[in-house]
């Protein structure tokens, strides 16, 4: 396989704007080039590397040269910058896979500490922690918060520390769905806010507090803001993060319902291992803000039962 830096910007440009059009207008050169460009690298590997769908989607075979692609135009604009040519002169991109819950709490501050010096421009692809690691081998982000301690082939792998969750609900909805607390009645009918289809983490505690699979009627509010606003507004209740909860409790606007019953969820760091300045200088602001804000892994919440779906 042969291919050009300029036909690997270009495959991640193709990717990253969504069609062929918004590619040419991102690199400053006309559509028929970057066709051109697409095609050429399609020809060298001998396989089609994204579908000509709108948005465009990544292939396979096109994950893997994707992958290329950002770890070789990464190094180039390093390599670039370092020497004060032009073509590196721009933003450093760095496109990362976070969870939404880190991101509301804990992850965008660390982000926004990233020194001026290193021109970053963040990339954040939201979605569970446990889709974040999808994401890492499909989409080719180049670092991912994740709760799979597996590393991708090639990366590294930092175990970050877990974040506690607590379930709780407004004062008045607890008194009324939930006067006795999480028995298997009242749970069972008490109304139960989920983000998405993909989280679990309120059945998990459900399974581990009562021992039973219990289906409550339940709301899916797929926003951080909008799912513990529906918390506070009574509509039901839900696992929140503690960084979250503390404040929300200390103003009365929601309770403990199991306060001796935390869910941990152990978050890993996975990244590149390039050489690449932008990269080392965001491994170092996660790592400390982690260090600050989740507690170690090793605490006493509800563990064992495997990679959770929200955190």
């Amino acid at each position: 396989m042969e291919a050009s830096l300029d036909q690997l910007r270009t495959l991640a440009a193709v990717v990253d704007e969504g069609t062929f059009d918004a590619a040419s207008a991102a690199l400053g050169v006309t559509p028929s080039a970057v066709s051109q460009r697409i095609k050429a690298l399609e020809t060298s590997v001998g396989r089609v590397l994204i579908t000509r769908t709108k948005p465009v989607r990544v292939t396979g075979p096109g994950a893997a040269v994707l992958r290329l692609a950002r770890t070789t135009t990464r190094l180039a604009d390093d390599t670039a910058y370092d020497l004060g040519l032009g073509g590196g002169a721009g933003s450093a991109r760095l496109p990362i896979a976070v969870n939404a819950d880190s991101l509301a709490t804990w992850l965008l501050p660390a982000l926004a500490r990233m020194p001026a010096r290193q021109r970053a421009v963040f990339d954040v692809h939201i979605d569970d922690q446990d889709r974040t690691y999808e994401l890492f081998t499909s989409e080719s982000v180049l670092a991912a918060v994740t709760s799979i301690d597996r590393p991708v082939a090639g990366c590294a792998v930092t175990p970050l520390g877990s974040m506690r969750y607590l379930a709780v609900a407004s004062p008045d909805f607890a008194a009324a769905a939930l006067p006795d607390g999480l028995t298997d009645a009242a749970v069972a009918d008490a109304p139960l806010i989920v983000f998405n289809r993909k989280d679990t983490l309120q059945h998990r505690f459900i399974q581990q507090v009562t021992g039973e699979s219990l289906t409550p009627p339940t709301h899916f509010l797929p926003s951080t803001a909008d799912f513990l606003n529906g918390i506070r507004l009574g509509m039901g209740w839900g696992m929140v993060p503690e960084l979250q909860a503390e404040g929300e409790m200390a103003r009365g606007t929601v309770v403990a319902l199991a306060p001796d019953r935390p869910m941990d969820v152990p978050l890993f760091w996975q990244v590149w291992p390039l050489d690449s300045p932008p990269l080392r200088a965001l491994t170092e602001v996660v790592l400390a803000a982690a260090d600050v804000h989740l507690r170690p892994t090793a605490s006493h919440g509800v563990r064992g039962w495997g990679p959770a779906t929200r955190a």
